[in-house]
């Protein structure tokens, strides 16, 4: 008769990452974090960080036991915080109860906890291990690591285009490029990134809504693009501006250059609650009156923005890019071909002189959704694209 496998340290954190997940959408700008505590190689309480202000998951974990946890293990993927903020620290409930030794999956870079977590447990007789899937831990928090690293938001650039590379049709015809099991995904995209960034060309043009449609699902904040203040008063993202939170970005003096009657326009669109954010022009493109996109992430980071996921069309994409500002791409290809030289690209601008010196995709996956395909890696090292 073959007897169970005694299961691992990585078993357990494989258990802790699935629990991690279950808080997506929810808990930004805090990190996804579960914990499983078990005794004589049983479970005895799991938890997980449910929501943005509540417990985080040690303390769930610890509050719902079904025995005495004194002597336990406890398997966490971050490092327990050790300062009060929304809630106590939880390397104090790990010590009122008594737990024995902990298994950590990766540091927290947090600088408020940052080893002193650790450090904690330690002092108090309690044994930890560090480093159970930490490349899986990290990858799991890509999002939160970046931004307490950078002090700036995690951008996740996504298109959709034909296997000819066109994100729409010579006549401007988008709908719809790729199928609705890619179009699934990109709500449970929506779910994940704290904030959605378009261009006002993609306004413009589809008159979208840029909301999160999956069930149980958060709205992103709505970031608009708009130097030049032309976004519609009766588009689809104004008139549902007092319901979603909706930031359009511009900037006075490119206003002024249209001949619009800005005052006005300021007015109308702060009575219906949008929120206007004057951001600087690039001094590399005032002929352009493009944004300085550098700034402008700098300040939605400052509030609280810890992600975004850019969905512009060919020319912010490329600015972003140009700018060094993309971590993370997501490129949906779908099996047809529209042609035609006019017929826009994902990704515009003056372009790469030589492939070999074009910008590269690390750590790629290749999913499928329905027929179309979904390429997602890490933009390598800081490679950007040239001037525009």
């Amino acid at each position: 008769m073959q007897q169970n496998r005694m299961k691992t340290p990585e078993d357990y954190m494989s258990q802790v990452l699935d629990l991690a997940r279950q808080g997506e959408g929810k808990v930004s700008p805090n990190p996804m974090v579960g914990c499983v505590v078990v005794k004589n190689g049983k479970i005895i309480a799991a938890g997980y960080h449910e929501q943005y202000g509540g417990f985080h998951a040690e303390r769930n974990a610890l509050n719902n036991c079904q025995e005495n946890p004194e002597g336990a293990e406890l398997y966490v993927n971050l490092e327990p915080c050790c300062h009060y903020g929304k809630t106590p620290p939880c390397t104090e409930i790990i010590i009122e109860k008594k737990i024995r030794k902990v298994y950590v999956g990766c540091p927290d870079s947090n600088p408020k906890v940052a080893g002193k977590g650790v450090r904690i447990l330690r002092e108090h007789g309690i044994a930890v291990e560090t480093g159970i899937l930490e490349q899986e831990c990290r990858a799991l928090n890509e999002v939160f690591f970046h931004y307490m690293e950078q002090n700036m938001p995690f951008v996740a650039m996504k298109y959709a285009m034909t296997l000819d590379g066109k994100i729409a049709c010579e006549t401007g015809d988008s709908k719809w490029v790729t199928g609705e099991e890619a179009r699934a995904y990109v709500q449970c995209l929506r779910n994940r990134y704290r904030g959605i960034m378009a261009g006002i060309g993609t306004v413009l043009a589809d008159d979208p809504m840029l909301n999160c449609r999956m069930e149980g699902g958060r709205n992103p904040v709505r970031i608009i693009c708009d130097s030049r203040l032309r976004i519609p008063l009766d588009s689809r993202i104004v008139r549902t501006a007092s319901e979603i939170e909706t930031i359009v970005a511009w900037n006075p003096k490119a206003a002024a250059g249209e001949g619009r009657r800005t005052e006005e326009t300021v007015k109308k669109l702060e009575q219906q609650g949008v929120r206007l954010l004057e951001v600087p022009i690039s001094p590399e493109k005032e002929q352009k009156n493009q944004l300085d996109l550098s700034w402008l992430l700098q300040k939605l980071g400052e509030r609280g923005i810890d992600s975004i996921l850019l969905e512009g069309g060919g020319t912010l994409n490329a600015s972003a890019l140009q700018a060094g500002l993309v971590q993370r791409v997501y490129g949906f290809i779908a099996p047809k071909l529209v042609a035609g030289a006019e017929a826009r690209s994902p990704v515009e601008g003056r372009g790469i002189p030589r492939m070999e010196d074009a910008v590269e995709l690390e750590q790629t996956e290749v999913m499928k959704y329905g027929k179309d395909l979904c390429i997602t890696g890490r933009i390598g090292g800081t490679a950007c694209l040239p001037e525009l």
